[in-house]
């Protein structure tokens, strides 16, 4: 199991990550993109 909770982050004082909480279990896989799509703050993995 994978667990994301509650992270936060700033560029220049920016927010860029806003609180996301995310729990991944074996054998799930999961894409978080920003607002643009573009990939650029894409967060992908995978549990095994």
């Amino acid at each position: 199991m994978l667990k994301i909770e509650n992270p936060h982050a700033a560029i220049d004082g920016k927010p860029t990550l806003k609180g996301l909480s995310l729990t991944m279990y074996a054998g799930e896989i999961h894409a978080i993109m920003g607002p643009n799509g573009a990939g650029g703050s894409t967060l992908g993995g995978g549990v095994r």
